[in-house]
């Protein structure tokens, strides 16, 4: 599969990379006995998990997590959590799904999400978003976190504090899909795919740029200037 893939509109897109995730996540469970998926929030990931819940996929064997939370209760609708949940994630069992302890202060999330996260990596799977500003999970232009390649998590306050999953987890996922939609992703897109390799100036560069590893899910707003 090439880099990018082109679909005409934003459903088309989104159905297409859920198909991907199921692949891969099928591909994985011929070789060990349980996978791993990790979602991001967002506006499109909603079409995303309205396949996922119509594709019949038995999610027995795979573990769900976050790329990002806002440290807000999870059934706040601004909360990742409830937008999968409520599209998606009743049919999974509750065993396999690990959100983020929003309940906890967000250094503590932090802390608490890394301990989570620990025996299940490197993920098998990891799906991201790109806002228009080039930010990737909740990592944003500008951030020191951009550069911490150690920590697990980190604690970002951007208007609204969030707990993201680091750069040494996002670079160590056996597959990565982005979906990008939208006419505000025009301009990054074509930015991060023909300038230098800068992830501090632009976080979506992140572990997004290696075809045998990557690849985005774009619809023909956001190839407007590719």
């Amino acid at each position: 599969m090439s880099l990018i893939q082109r679909y005409p509109d934003a459903r088309a897109a989104a159905d297409a990379c859920g198909a991907e995730i199921l692949r891969l996540l099928t591909e994985a469970l011929e070789q060990r006995p349980t996978a791993t998926l990790a979602i991001s929030g967002g506006k499109s990931p909603r079409m995303m998990f309205e396949y996922f819940a119509r594709s019949g996929f038995d999610w027995s064997h795979v573990h769900i997590f976050w790329v990002d939370e806002r440290c807000v209760p999870h059934d706040d609708p601004e909360s990742n959590y409830k937008l999968a949940y409520d599209a998606w994630l009743k049919d999974v069992p509750k065993a396999n799904v690990h959100p983020v302890r929003t309940d906890l202060a967000p250094e503590a999330a932090a802390s608490s999400y890394a301990d989570e996260i620990r025996p299940y990596l490197p993920f098998d799977v990891i799906h991201r978003g790109m806002g228009a500003d080039a930010h990737t999970a909740s990592l944003f232009p500008g951030d020191p976190l951009v550069h911490d390649l150690i920590s697990l998590t980190g604690v970002a306050n951007r208007m609204v504090v969030r707990i993201t999953l680091m750069p040494a987890v996002l670079e160590s996922a056996r597959h990565t899909v982005i979906l990008a939609t939208g006419a505000d992703k025009a301009e990054p897109l074509s930015t991060i795919l023909r300038c230098p390799h800068e992830t501090m100036q632009y976080p979506a560069q992140i572990a997004s740029l290696d075809p045998t590893k990557a690849t985005w899910f774009i619809d023909q707003a956001a190839a407007a200037r590719l």
